[in-house]
């Protein structure tokens, strides 16, 4: 029996840190990030969308997406986010839903969580058990996105294309703060995980008896 849980929340808010605290107690994480990386490889599917969309402008001389071309193309406005989200997003829910399928006929118990920071936006809510939201205070947000090289400006426009804070906080199951520091996110951690597990139990009492192999 899996667990399906996807975890998200605003740039800049530690989602990376927090799954892979999550990760060492126990839990399969997979990134969606990844799974766009690997998407937007020459020959396959994400790739062939972003070409067939923006054209060759959008590609390195080897041929592999130029991210950072790509996105500033994509963050200059909120329809040119909602263009790429629309492309992309069907895409990548096709693939989450092949490794979800997988897990489960692998007739293993495991909570299997997927990071994705705009899952709530592509209508993710109701492909999950539970929603984790990590969650930072804006300022907090801001200097953390900084830190990484963005400036005031690009971190305050990846926000503005994102679910606003209130709305994300209002979709979760369970939220971890993880405004302060490592030893604070990791308590928070810690928690989260000890409910999943009882919701995984509970998921398991819950449910049929499945067949070894069988698919629900």
């Amino acid at each position: 029996m899996i667990l399906r849980v996807g975890l998200t929340g605003g740039i800049a808010s530690g989602k990376s840190t927090v799954v892979r605290m999550l990760a060492g107690l126990g839990c399969i994480t997979v990134d969606a990030d990844q799974i766009v990386a690997r998407l937007y490889r020459p020959g396959e599917r994400g790739h062939e969308a972003i070409v067939r969309t923006y054209g060759e402008a959008v590609l390195l001389p080897d041929g592999e997406i130029d991210r950072q071309k790509l996105a500033d193309v994509a963050f200059a406005a909120p329809e040119e986010a909602r263009k790429l989200n629309a492309l992309i997003h069907p895409i990548v829910i096709d693939e989450q839903a092949r490794i979800f399928r997988e897990a489960e006929e692998r007739g293993e118990d495991a909570i299997l969580i997927m990071e994705a920071t705009l899952l709530l936006e592509a209508g993710g809510k109701a492909r999950y058990d539970k929603i984790v939201v990590v969650d930072v205070e804006p300022d907090v947000q801001i200097a953390r996105g900084i830190g990484r090289g963005m400036t005031r400006e690009e971190v305050k426009r990846r926000m503005a294309n994102q679910m606003p804070r209130e709305q994300r906080l209002a979709a979760a199951d369970y939220v971890i703060n993880n405004s302060g520091n490592e030893q604070s996110a990791l308590a928070g951690a810690t928690r989260v995980y000890d409910l999943l597990r009882r919701d995984l139990e509970t998921k398991k009492r819950k449910s049929p008896e499945v067949a070894p192999g069988a698919t629900t």
